[in-house]
């Protein structure tokens, strides 16, 4: 599954009580078991034994410093696109690797995680010419097994199991899950069929995931105690009743502790596992994605990290500059555009809304830019008129070199536009609208009062009509009831269901049609399909319109504002660009480099928090760029309505 790189969204930190929550279903999901006691000289006080073998257990499966991120990739032959969590952490004296990945409610252990805490999955054997392959992206064919049967009594069909080689069978390599129950098999020499389907390696891009975004993963260790012995639930328990805290395994008999699961369990382990079938295995294909609510401090944080990191990367793109690429003063604005936004970790239009100073507990620029001159990581100065300027950065201030960037995420940009290469990565929702071809469609609905007209034609009133497709019903409806008039072919008589669906005598043009009591064909026609409810359907590359809903209106219009602000500086808007899969903060972005000038984005006043459209402001007059930009993502000239405030206002 991730042998492509996944598309990695922001990290947030897990809450104590979040965490605790995530590590307990981790133990009732693999039937963990938790020791009553951690070693003879303890006191007999099993409340608190017991508490403080819980706390052991959680840690190692989830250390207190996990972080969790969404994140999307694509999976079977077909490249559907799966959608899940990481949680990363690091256990000490270890760097930071990806420990756990959730599949809708299901968890999957990482190597990592199984090399920390052996035996809290079955293990499997295989030759290590068929772990190579299994390592490449291959699953695990049933006459691939060795060392057995007897295999793990836990290795059932939906189970996650490990697999690891006969050379170093105390190494897991790979993660997999059972597809068929491969505890029942009484032979596995001529048998056929998948036994295991992989999902993570060694080797595979959440293996080599580092917090640095380089070096790839740690290699595995040559020997791990535990492992070889000890493969049963239970394992991971026994351990911390033997040695408390310990890594090493002292358990001397074969196999695992069996878990006697209730009732309540069985059944929840059953459903789990009857939705296992292959690689279009439901749970690895629709996840709903839930985006928490920021708070005031989780926003104020972002924010400073994001400052932390322009100033990370600007010392180390220009180490031979004195003042690393900079020019001071730099007034308030130019920072916060080109310093700040572009390492907010936005990815979506709802977190677009949400990253604003204005949420911060600063509220504004200057503010925010003194609490960091309170912190002497740079100085300020207020200037006339209250615009406060950056006059020197501390570049060796300890905040700014141990910062540790974060993965932002890629977007594609107009590098051509500024002498670059166009950046093409990521399954962000903004990459594919580059180069798209979109088409607009109007369709019409009949309304109640020309139902007659349709169940005359043999057609429902209830279904959406191209004009073409109207132009036949009508006529149809014509000839049926004999209304073209003898004396002119090319008239109409009206009657009484027409003139009362079509011309009511609303307006000068309807009453005079009444009182002559004819109007021409083509008249009717169009009338007719003005008396329709407007629907479009907007196309988007092999799309078909039946494959896409209709919406009611006209099709949604994309707007360039242009307008002065501030005296004489010019400042132009776009919105209206969402329903066209146009994300606005990748083309923030690309404006930024193509206009060479910095660019913001907002949620349109008096749009709605729920499905918010957003505003993108560049400075400077850039029409021409944004059009340029709108038709490389498939939207012409034609359907973007230009408002420029700024003419007539110069003398």
């Amino acid at each position: 599954m991730f042998k492509k790189k996944p598309n990695i969204k922001a990290f947030a930190p897990i809450r104590s009580s979040d965490r605790r929550k995530i590590a307990d279903q981790i133990i009732a999901d693999y039937g963990i078991e938790v020791p009553s006691k951690l070693d003879a000289d303890q006191p007999p006080n099993g409340q608190e034994s017991a508490a403080i073998g819980l706390g052991a257990i959680r840690n190692a499966l989830l250390p207190d410093n996990a972080q969790s991120a969404r994140f999307t990739t694509t999976a079977g032959q077909d490249l559907k696109q799966v959608s899940g969590t990481i949680y990363v952490g690091s256990h000490p004296d270890q760097a930071q690797r990806v420990l756990w990945i959730k599949l809708e409610d299901r968890f999957l252990p990482t190597v990592y995680t199984l090399w920390k805490n052996p035996g809290i999955v079955p293990l499997l054997h295989t030759p290590d010419v068929v772990l190579q392959k299994l390592r490449a992206g291959a699953d695990l064919m049933t006459p691939g097994l060795a060392r057995g049967p007897p295999f793990p009594s836990k290795a059932t069909k939906g189970s996650v199991v490990a697999v690891a080689s006969l050379e170093k069978p105390s190494i897991p390599m790979v993660v997999g899950v059972c597809e068929i129950d491969v505890a029942s098999l009484q032979q596995v020499r001529g048998a056929k069929g998948r036994a295991v389907r992989g999902e993570h390696w060694d080797g595979d891009e959440i293996w080599a995931w580092n917090h640095g975004g380089a070096g790839g993963g740690a290699q595995a260790p040559d020997e791990i105690e535990g492992w070889d012995k000890a493969t049963g639930a239970g394992a991971l328990a026994e351990r911390l009743n033997d040695v408390a805290v310990e890594d090493s395994d002292d358990a001397q008999n074969e196999g695992g502790v069996p878990i006697p699961l209730t009732a309540a369990q069985t059944s929840s382990e059953k459903a789990k596992n009857n939705y296992v079938d292959g690689e279009d295995a439901e749970p690895f294909e629709k996840v709903d994605v839930e985006e928490k609510e920021l708070s005031t401090k989780d926003i104020d944080d972002i924010f400073w990290n994001a400052l932390l990191y322009g100033l990370h990367h600007q010392r180390d793109a220009n180490r031979s500059d004195a003042h690393h690429g900079l020019n001071f003063p730099i007034n308030q604005s130019a920072l916060i555009s080109s310093l700040v936004l572009p390492f907010l970790p936005i990815t979506t239009p709802t977190q677009s809304a949400t990253l604003n100073i204005k949420k911060t507990s600063w509220k504004n620029a200057k503010k925010f830019i003194k609490a960091f001159d309170k912190a002497r990581i740079l100085k300020s100065k207020d200037r006339d008129g209250g615009e406060c300027v950056v006059i020197d950065i501390d570049f060796e201030d300890p905040a700014i070199t141990s910062f540790v960037p974060y993965k932002l995420p890629k977007k594609d940009t107009a590098g051509a536009e500024s002498g670059g290469k166009a950046i093409t990565a990521g399954t962000s929702p903004s990459d594919s609208s580059i180069g798209q071809k979109l088409s607009q469609i109007k369709v019409y609905k009949p309304k109640e009062q020309l139902a007659p007209v349709f169940t005359a034609f043999g057609a429902s009133h209830h279904a959406l009509y191209l004009p073409t497709e109207l132009r036949p019903v009508i006529n149809s409806y014509i000839e049926s009831e004999k209304l073209i008039s003898p004396k002119d072919k090319r008239l109409v008589n009206i009657d009484p269901i027409l003139a009362n669906a079509v011309f009511d005598g609303s307006t000068p043009l309807d009453r005079e049609v009444l009182a002559k009591g004819s109007v021409p064909r083509d008249a009717l026609v169009d009338r007719f399909i003005k008396n329709c409810s407007p629907y479009h359907v907007i196309l988007r590359n092999d799309e078909t319109r039946d494959e896409v809903k209709a919406k009611a209106g006209q099709p949604p219009g994309v707007t360039i504002t242009m307008e002065t602000r501030s005296g004489n500086k010019v400042v132009t808007k776009l919105s209206g660009i969402e329903p066209y899969h146009i994300h606005s903060q990748s083309l923030a972005e690309e404006l930024q480099k193509s206009c060479a000038s910095s660019t913001s984005v907002n949620q349109l006043a008096g749009s709605s928090p729920k499905k918010p459209v957003m505003e993108i402001m560049v400075q400077g007059p850039q029409k021409d760029a944004i059009l340029k930009a709108l038709e490389r993502r498939g939207v012409p000239r034609s359907w973007v309505s230009v408002n420029d405030k700024t003419k007539g206002k110069k003398k």
